[in-house]
């Protein structure tokens, strides 16, 4: 007896190439849209089961395989009859199995078409889902959230704790929209760097039928400095020397994040040259810190004294240095 095709592919609106991500971005969408317990539309519960049926396909890599043995040329609909020699049989809820994103229970949760193709399904409830009429149970974790947080170079340094508002939306029992700001004290820890995250666990969007909520990840960004640059843990700075400095080498003193330093600046420096401080760069609450590296930069007096001028006029006709050869 024949039944009719499904393209998984169409009900979660994906193409066939798409990746697992793709699939479960798109499932999650339209599972939060058409979810018993926040759509009343007509026909909202039997596409919901359609999502859940083509996402239990699609997300494992062996069923999809199997069911992409089947071509691209099958339409939604047209009477079908698997391929001879097809032989699969799938098992579900076997411990430790994984289980969707939703569960459905009760009998009939799949279509015929699915049964054919995978064989029957033993269906489990989750403990704390919401039972519906007619046995089905759904129950979903809340997503995880993520947003971004702009910070100073001293506060990814030093560490330090900084209140952030942010708003989210929520669904209403009613399946509308609202918008609500939350304001969070957020702790940053001493050495953070840019693309890391702070989670705040449990304060991402809440869960259906009991879930548990998702997460919030806060990502990092610091702000440019207007003397300090950052690469990875290590830290540059701009070192302005005079050209007496340079030549004959000096104590100078620098600001770092970390406070003043005294350093030395050999005989001889060129401008270009890297000075580097040990240890005081970026922190790393897991290793070595980085490195400073202060860049020598020779300037000259744009307005001389006479004296100045007569002693350059001086050293010009004692002087045998050309940096052109």
């Amino acid at each position: 007896m024949a039944v009719k095709f499904r393209d998984y592919y169409e009900v979660l609106g994906v193409p066939r190439t798409a990746t697992q991500e793709e699939i479960q971005r798109s499932y999650r969408k339209l599972a939060r849209k058409y979810h018993p317990d926040v759509s009343k539309a007509e026909g909202a519960e039997d596409k919901f089961k359609e999502i859940n049926e083509a996402y239990e396909v699609l997300k494992d890599p062996e069923k999809r395989k199997k069911y992409d043995q089947l071509g691209p040329d099958w339409k939604t609909g047209q009477d079908f009859r698997p391929p001879p020699g097809w032989d699969v049989h799938f098992d579900f809820g076997q411990a430790g199995g994984e289980q969707s994103d939703f569960q459905w229970g009760g009998a009939g949760g799949f279509s015929d078409f699915f049964e054919t193709l995978f064989g029957s399904r033993r269906f489990r409830e989750t403990h704390g889902g919401a039972r519906r009429p007619g046995g089905a149970v759904w129950r979903q974790a809340g997503a995880d959230q993520e947003a971004t947080l702009r910070i100073t170079l001293e506060d990814a340094f030093h560490g330090a704790t900084r209140s952030v508002t942010l708003q989210s939306q929520t669904v209403t029992p009613e399946g509308r929209i609202s918008v609500q700001e939350k304001t969070y004290d957020v702790k940053i820890p001493p050495g953070i760097l840019p693309g890391q995250r702070i989670r705040l666990s449990g304060q991402g969007s809440e869960g259906l039928g009991g879930g548990p909520p998702g997460d919030l990840y806060l990502k990092i960004e610091i702000e440019p400095h207007p003397v300090y640059r950052l690469s990875g843990r290590d830290i540059t700075v701009d070192l302005p020397v005079t050209p007496w400095e340079a030549v004959l080498g000096a104590e100078v003193q620098i600001k770092t994040p970390s406070g003043p330093v005294t350093l030395k600046v050999p005989p001889g420096t060129q401008s270009g040259r890297k000075l580097r401080l040990r240890g005081r760069g970026m922190p790393n609450p897991r290793g070595e810190p980085g490195d400073l590296f202060a860049v020598v930069n020779i300037m000259v007096p744009t307005r001389l004294s006479k004296r100045e001028k007569d002693l350059y006029e001086e050293l010009q006709k004692a002087s045998s240095f050309n940096p052109r050869i």
